[in-house]
C-alpha cells in the first residue's frame, strides 16, 4: 500500500536506491495512538507470563507435568511480548531498516514461536486427555522426563518447520521489505499442517474427556453412599475435571482469536483487515495468564508472594499453596 504526502510526494525506505519500497505515511496521532497499544500490549503480555514462569519454576508444588507445559507455553508468549514492538513496527512503518539477515532470523522466530503456542496447546489436551481417561496409568505414561522430551521435541519440531517453511517462500516485491509471500496453494498447505490438524486433535480430545468426565460423574453420584474412599475419588475426579476444563478455556480463547485470520488469510480481503486480526491473534499471547488468574487459586497466591518479594525468602520454595487460609 503507497501512502502519498500532502504534496503528493511519494516517499521510499531507501531514497538512494531505485528499487526501494514506498514508506508508509501516516498522521502522528495515528503512530501515537498504535504504538502506545502495542506498547502496553507488549508490556501487558510479557509482565503476566513472566509471573506464570516464576511461579512454576520457583514454587515445588507445581513442579507437575501439566504445569511443565504451561510453562512452556508462557515462554512462548512471554517472547512474543518481547517481540511485539518490531512486529507492529514492521506492519506500521512498511519499511525494513534492519538488515536481510536479521529478516530472515525475525520471520523464522515469529513463526516458530506461534507454532509453538499450537504445538503445546496440543501437548495440554494429551496430558488431560491421560489424565482424565487413564487415570491409574498416568503417573507411569505422564512422567516428568517425558514431558520435558515431549516439549523439546515440539520445539524442535516448530523450529524446524519455520525454518524452511520461511526459506522456500522469502521473496521481495522491494528492496526494504521483510515479509512473507504465499500462493493460495501454499496458504492452503500451511493452514491444514499448522492449524487445522492440530485443532482437530485437540477439539477430539476434548470431546472424549467432557464425555468421559460426564460419564464419571454418573457413576460417582450413583456410588455416593457415604463411603470415605469414594468421596476422596470424587474430590480427585473433580480436581481433573476442573484442570480439563480451565484448560480447555484456555483453547477455545486461542481458537477464538486465530479462526478469523486463518479464514481471511485465505480470501480475497483488504489488508487493513488482515493486520487487524493478526493483532487479534496476538492479544491471545497476553489472555492466558489472565485465564489461569480467574481459574487456578495457586496462581492468585503465588502473585501475591512474588509481588510482596516473599520468594526471597528462605524455604518460600517449599510452600503448600495449595493449602487454604
Amino acid at each position: 500500500m503507497a501512502y502519498e504526502t500532502e504534496d503528493h510526494e511519494i516517499q521510499h525506505c531507501f531514497p538512494s536506491i531505485n528499487s526501494s519500497c514506498i514508506k508508509g505515511k501516516r498522521s502522528s496521532h495515528e503512530y501515537n495512538v498504535i504504538y502506545m497499544f502495542v506498547s502496553m500490549l507488549s508490556a501487558w503480555t510479557v509482565f503476566l507470563n513472566l509471573l506464570v514462569i516464576i511461579s512454576i519454576s520457583h514454587f515445588k508444588k507445581l513442579h507437575t507435568p501439566t504445569n511443565l507445559i504451561i510453562l512452556s507455553l508462557a515462554v512462548a508468549d512471554m517472547l512474543f511480548g518481547l517481540v511485539m514492538p518490531i512486529e507492529a513496527m514492521r506492519l506500521i512503518e512498511i519499511c525494513w531498516y534492519f538488515g536481510d539477515t536479521f529478516c530472515g532470523l525475525y520471520t523464522i522466530f515469529i513463526w516458530m514461536l506461534l507454532s509453538s503456542s499450537l504445538s503445546n496447546l496440543v501437548l495440554i489436551a494429551v496430558d488431560r486427555y491421560v489424565a482424565v481417561c487413564n487415570p491409574l496409568l498416568y503417573p507411569q505414561k505422564i512422567t516428568m522426563t517425558k514431558t520435558l522430551i515431549s516439549i523439546c521435541l515440539s520445539w524442535v519440531c516448530t523450529s524446524t518447520y519455520s525454518t524452511a517453511f520461511v526459506i522456500s517462500l522469502r521473496t521481495y516485491i522491494c528492496y526494504g521489505e521483510c515479509s512473507v509471500i504465499m500462493g493460495f496453494s501454499w496458504r492452503v498447505t500451511d493452514l491444514l499442517i499448522s492449524f487445522i490438524f492440530p485443532c482437530l486433535l485437540i477439539i477430539s480430545l476434548y470431546l472424549r474427556i467432557f464425555y468421559v468426565v460426564h460419564q464419571q460423574v454418573k457413576v460417582i453420584n450413583t456410588l455416593m453412599k457415604g463411603a470415605k474412599c469414594v468421596n476422596e475419588v470424587s474430590v480427585r475426579r473433580k480436581s481433573e475435571s476442573k484442570a480439563a476444563l480451565t484448560l480447555g478455556i484456555i483453547v477455545t480463547v486461542y481458537l477464538l482469536c486465530w479462526i478469523p485470520y486463518y479464514i481471511c488469510s485465505i480470501s480475497a480481503v483488504s489488508s487493513i483487515a488482515i493486520h487487524v486480526l493478526t493483532w487479534v491473534m496476538y492479544i491471545n499471547s497476553g489472555l492466558n495468564p489472565m485465564v489461569y488468574a480467574l481459574f487456578y487459586p495457586w496462581f492468585k497466591k503465588t502473585v501475591k508472594l512474588i509481588l510482596s518479594l516473599k520468594i526471597f525468602q528462605p524455604a518460600s520454595s517449599l510452600v503448600n499453596i495449595f493449602t487454604e487460609h
